[in-house]
């Protein structure tokens, strides 16, 4: 039985980022680029919010939203928040555009009909959605325009890159680039083929990590999601990885990537071979990924969508350098307690001895893998961590992995001044209670899963 999951390589993280130019280090978080500088945990007082649009596995009709706070445990915003006045909606991709305002593009047919059109619609906020336009893709002899994503490019250029097929073959697609001629995103560039791809590749998603495009896209006659690079936007493209190179398995399609707090980039994709939604995380820049797991909450409801990341103010907020308790949300006379170096949730009241209320007293301090996140040490000095995904205090032994192990990530609590704290190394790893001891589990997108994992930060026992 293993003890440990998988340790990502920190070092090749920071290498990766080094290898950056400096002007791949200040550009903001939309579709295909790099994002945040640091990629660091949220500042006290604000949050991480990813939104998804998908249509529904029972129909493609409508959209629902919804957003999450760490990748992982989506929550539902707005259902048919927005349907189209005609026709279907299907792949919808979204993004936010510099005017502050979110733009949907879409697939606007089924996949038994003749589809010339891209659809397009507008919304200030993410949940009321106004219809703009279905726009004719200009390819002579067009067929279908499938599955349209959004792209912003190093100098703010916009595209859409969707896959097309023609009336000789109607089945074989090619990936094309779209670009916006105005801001309002209202007309369109003549269509440019990206190079290098292939014929039969289709929901094609393009990242640009410095002068480097990194293109993720589905080979349909093998099914698996394959991956290949280019130094422009339209290529040429060299396809390096191919068959089951990532361990995703075959029947993977509409890739969305985007990077996470922790610096790790996810890549989202539609199982729709076994009706799951996956979720997968790379910690050296698209090398190697972790073993897929099914996204809770939205996997066998949602299909097909892309990811907005942003920052949005009203996160949790925690002071440094000051002594706390942590109360349980959903068990109030229960608190943190290190008992034999475990941490554990054992209740404590004011006849509780002097000895008790210092085993319950913790010192927040920054992060010791970020300073945007949290680390907790004990009276003696030693710091929470996960271990064979239990929660224990050790000494800090000066590695890297430790540094990591110790440092959690504030996210709001289901509860009103309440906290969860996610693994910095292990993203979608909360400490949870389970039989009133700590331990570091994965959310399961339940309401009691996150009471289990919600605390309240109090005045120090001691």
């Amino acid at each position: 039985m293993s003890t440990r999951p998988p340790t990502p390589s920190r070092r090749a993280l920071l290498r990766a980022l080094a290898a950056l130019p400096a002007s791949a280090l200040v550009l903001g978080e939309l579709p295909g680029l790099l994002g945040t500088a640091r990629a660091a945990a949220p500042a006290s007082g604000s949050a991480t919010r990813y939104t998804i649009v998908p249509f529904l596995d029972s129909d493609d009709g409508t959209v629902n939203v919804y957003e999450s706070d760490d990748a992982t445990d989506f929550r539902l915003v707005r259902s048919s928040a927005y349907t189209p006045p005609s026709d279907r909606i299907r792949d919808a991709s979204v993004f936010k555009h510099t005017n502050g305002y979110y733009y949907l593009t879409y697939t606007t047919h089924t996949w038994q009909d003749v589809s010339t059109t891209i659809g397009f619609a507008r919304s200030s906020d993410r949940v009321d959605w106004t219809f703009l336009y279905d726009y004719t893709v200009p390819i002579t002899d067009l067929s279908r325009a499938w599955a349209p994503e959004w792209f912003v490019d190093g100098d703010g250029g916009v595209y859409v890159i969707v896959s097309c097929s023609t009336a000789d073959d109607e089945w074989i697609f090619t990936p094309y680039a779209l670009k916006a001629a105005d801001s309002a995103l209202t007309a369109w560039g003549s269509p440019v083929a990206l190079s290098g791809i292939g014929a039969n590749h289709i929901d094609t998603y393009i990242v640009r990590i410095g002068s480097t495009y990194h293109a993720f896209t589905k080979n349909e006659t093998a099914k698996y999601i394959e991956y290949g690079t280019a130094s422009s936007l339209t290529g040429p493209y060299m396809i390096s990885r191919t068959g089951d190179w990532a361990g995703w398995g075959s029947y993977r399609e509409g890739p969305s990537v985007v990077r996470l707090d922790n610096g790790a980039w996810r890549i989202f994709f539609d199982g729709y071979g076994d009706g799951t939604y996956y979720y997968s995380d790379s910690y050296d820049t698209f090398a190697t990924w972790t073993a897929p797991k099914a996204l809770p909450s939205v996997s066998g409801t949602a299909r097909h969508f892309t990811v907005v990341k942003e920052t949005v103010t009203g996160g949790p907020s925690l002071a440094t350098n000051i002594s706390r308790s942590f109360r349980s949300a959903n068990y109030p006379t229960r608190y943190w307690q290190q008992q034999s170096s475990l941490l554990n949730l054992p209740v404590v009241t004011a006849s509780s001895t002097g000895a008790e209320k210092s085993a319950a007293t913790f010192t927040v301090v920054a992060g010791l893998a970020d300073p945007g996140a949290f680390s907790f040490r004990d009276t003696s000095g030693n710091y929470l961590r996960h271990y064979g995904f239990r929660a224990r205090f050790d000494a800090d032994d000066g590695t890297t992995t430790f540094a990591k192990d110790a440092t959690f990530v504030a996210r709001t609590g289901s509860a009103s001044g309440s906290i969860r704290f996610e693994s910095y190394n292990y993203p979608g790893y909360y400490l949870r209670h389970y039989n009133y001891q700590l331990q570091v589990a994965v959310t399961d997108g339940t309401d009691l899963f996150r009471q289990d994992s919600s605390f309240v930060p109090v005045s120090a026992w001691a």
